[in-house]
């Protein structure tokens, strides 16, 4: 079952066009309907002069199938005729641009729609400008163009404030917070969300509201903030259940399986059972459902279940849920690798680690660390860096190569001015070439130690670290 956007009714046959209200759905409809990590991306189309043939669900195994190039050939011949004959042919772009996103053909699908973007301009299509411009902000962002997709969303909403399109700058605000907490900028993801709910509820639009309430809670996960989140979830779910919406349903067990985990303790079990509840609500729509959108709903369901079977010791349940989370993102992926799937290589080198298998383990962290580092997560790489030198220090009894692995995290936290973390490896560090009998070596890392905890006002570091200098030096 889908829901359409824009008036909230049920689409039983997945089309471009919905049944009820008309209204377009340019990006693959399972695709833009639902998103897990950032719900609610939505096109902002409204009319179109152009009905679309009804499709059955998109299957990834079907994307190069003779039927779509068939019609982009099709809407090619339009776009000549419409041409020669002076009529607007930016909606047959942006048809055309709709066909290439089903193909995953991203960089065809963002010049159709620049293209599109010219015929509106020079034709004064304010409206189709400003939905010809998100269109383009979410594939940047899919694409990771993150600077180039916060031009576009806030290019569209300059349109809507202008056109008085409320309903649509809430939705536009939503997209803007999904790209900002991407980019872990958690202030302005923040203030993106709240503007959504504020202006929903000004405007009584409920279920934007709703919406964008779920969004905010993935900020609250990282701020901590339970108790709202709590709130919030027990609100959505009831609306979801009201209205027979099954994605609401699915993102919001998922979300309070997260809030238990974070709760840790004994709510493991209930998250365990939410998260599992989720995988059944799934299972009960997956045949109306393209194989993307079933990823992209299933990987972080099956992240945290892996997560608490390995808290448990189950090793081999936590092995099949992360590979099955592994599957699902890389069915995910675009053109390269992802931060999704830096988190579950990190996960799964974290089971090995403590099923004793280190040397698989450090093999899955450096995986990790090379994605992480693509993308500019220094302190992830840092942090994995410091964990590889452990475990080569205390499972594989190997110094030299815990040393090496310490100074690649302590080079990169000097260069963050982590200043707890960079004690911890100094002081570590002396305690490696203490036990190698190398006490230059060792002092003068237990003095920089030292040094760090002194401005930190960390006593008990530095009485600990007064002794064994003073042991040294006598």
């Amino acid at each position: 079952m889908i829901i359409c956007p824009y008036c909230g009714m049920v689409i039983k046959n997945p089309s471009y066009i919905c049944p009820h209200c008309k209204k377009p759905l340019l990006v693959d409809l399972d695709d833009a309907q639902e998103n897990q990590e950032a719900y609610f991306y939505e096109n902002l189309d409204s009319t179109s002069p152009y009905e679309i043939e009804t499709e059955k669900p998109f299957d990834i195994n079907k994307v190069v199938d003779g039927p779509l190039d068939e019609k982009i050939r099709e809407i090619e011949k339009k776009i000549d005729i419409q041409y020669t004959k002076g009529r607007p042919i930016g909606d047959l772009f942006l048809e055309k641009a709709g066909l290439y996103y089903k193909k995953r053909e991203f960089s065809k699908a963002l010049s159709e729609l620049e293209n599109a973007l010219k015929v509106y301009t020079d034709d004064r299509n304010d409206l189709k400008l400003a939905i010809t411009h998100n269109e383009i902000g979410l594939i940047k962002e899919l694409l990771g163009y993150f600077e180039d997709a916060l031009y576009h969303f806030d290019s569209t909403i300059e349109i809507l404030n202008e056109l008085n399109e409320t309903k649509k700058i809430v939705l536009m605000y939503n997209n803007i917070g999904n790209v900002y907490l991407q980019i872990k900028d958690i202030e302005n993801a923040y203030n993106y969300y709240q503007k959504a709910i504020n202006l929903a509820e000004k405007e009584n639009l409920i279920y934007e509201e709703v919406k964008s309430s779920s969004n905010l809670v993935e900020v609250l996960f990282i701020l901590k903030n339970y108790e709202r989140i709590k709130k919030i979830l027990q609100r959505n779910i009831v609306f979801f259940k009201k209205n027979d919406n099954f994605y609401g349903r699915i993102i919001t067990n998922l979300k309070y399986g997260k809030l238990y985990f974070y709760l840790e303790g004994n709510y493991y079990d209930k998250a365990f059972d939410y998260l599992s509840k989720a995988l059944e609500l799934i299972k009960r729509i997956e045949d109306k459902i393209s194989i993307y959108l079933k990823s992209r709903l299933e990987w972080e369901i099956y992240l945290f279940l892996g997560k608490i079977e390995l808290l448990w010791n189950n090793f081999q349940n936590a092995e099949n849920y992360l590979l099955k989370s592994m599957e699902c993102v890389r069915i995910l992926e675009v053109e390269d690798e992802s931060l999704k799937e830096a988190t579950v290589l990190e996960e799964i080198a974290r089971l090995y680690e403590l099923n004793k298998e280190s040397k698989t383990a450090i093999e899955y962290y450096i995986l990790a660390i090379k994605i992480y580092d693509k993308f500019g997560e220094q302190f992830k790489v840092a942090e994995l860096n410091t964990i590889i030198a452990e475990i080569y220090l205390n499972y594989q009894h190997d110094t030299l190569k815990a040393i090496e692995f310490y100074e690649k995290a302590l080079h990169i936290y000097e260069s963050s001015h982590y200043f707890k973390e960079i004690a911890k490896i100094h002081a570590q560090l002396g305690d490696i070439y203490l036990s190698k009998n190398i006490h230059d070596l060792a002092i003068s890392n237990f003095r920089k130690a030292k040094e760090i905890y002194e401005q930190l006002n960390d006593n008990y570091h530095i009485e600990l670290l007064n002794e064994k200098i003073s042991s040294l030096v006598e």
